[in-house]
């Protein structure tokens, strides 16, 4: 399996995306804060046995452009209706882990057509209760002056609470997600999607299959959040952390790979 990393014009940005070309339909993974594409390094291969894997730095992140506007829910999902376009795909599955679950839904919801199937994970719609970093990071321009010089020890405590498995985050990947987030225009953009969250989603209902997966920290939330907008709504629960890609791979993929077939 070979993983390919490469610059894609979308016509509303350019993304830096990964594509594992397997044999069959298009799987789009979209990632969380602090992260980039390879919070799925460990279960890209095993998904890219059966499909063509599809797993972009969402807008402003990682290697993608950088961006002073545009992190509103309904502009991420334009951004991959133009990935999707450039790449030549139709339509794909989308699956999607914490902050790029509004993306996911926005797309889902504006473009149904595009999206055959769509898995939800750690991540709440409407925050209830939201921890005290969500109010820091959506404050404009204070936590990017703030952090700077500190931002290894800021991402490292992200990925301590958001695993529970001992390794769970190899250091590689530890070390990409700091030099993603390292600087203040960097610290900027990540803080953007925190910023916009808080925007009404499109109106609709979500006419695909839906699965809403929880760890041990949103649990089954998303699952109730999603009750009255999901017409065809499966949850299920592992027992690990937020990070589920990283903390748990093997039981995300027993749940993955037969809903995506």
């Amino acid at each position: 399996m070979v993983v390919l990393e490469r610059r894609v014009d979308t016509g509303t940005t350019e993304l830096n995306v990964a594509v594992a070309d397997g044999p069959g339909s298009a799987v789009l993974l979209l990632h969380g804060w602090p992260h980039t594409w390879r919070v799925w390094s460990k279960v890209l291969p095993a998904l890219a046995a059966e499909h063509r894997v599809i797993a972009p730095d969402l807008r402003g992140q990682g290697g993608s452009r950088p961006e002073s506007s545009g992190y509103e829910p309904v502009s991420l999902a334009r951004d991959l209706v133009g990935l999707l376009d450039a790449l030549g795909e139709e339509s794909a599955s989308v699956v999607a882990l914490d902050a790029g679950v509004h993306a996911a839904v926005a797309l889902a919801l504006t473009e149904p057509a595009r999206v055959e199937r769509l898995v939800v994970m750690e991540a709440l719609l409407t925050a209830e209760a939201p921890p005290w970093w969500f109010g820091f990071h959506a404050v404009p321009g204070l936590a990017e002056r703030v952090l700077p010089g500190h931002e290894a020890e800021y991402v490292d405590h992200f990925l301590r609470i958001g695993s529970e498995r001992e390794g769970a985050v190899p250091q590689d990947i530890r070390d990409s997600f700091v030099e993603a987030y390292t600087g203040e225009a960097a610290l900027r953009r990540g803080f953007e999607h925190y910023r916009h969250r808080h925007l009404p989603l499109p109106p609709g209902k979500l006419t695909m299959s839906v699965l809403a997966i929880g760890g041990n920290v949103v649990g089954e939330r998303l699952h109730r959040q999603l009750g009255e907008l999901a017409e065809d709504l499966t949850g299920h629960r592992i027992d690990a952390g937020h990070i589920l890609p990283l903390d748990a791979p093997e039981e995300l993929l027993d749940l993955l790979a037969p809903f995506l077939r």
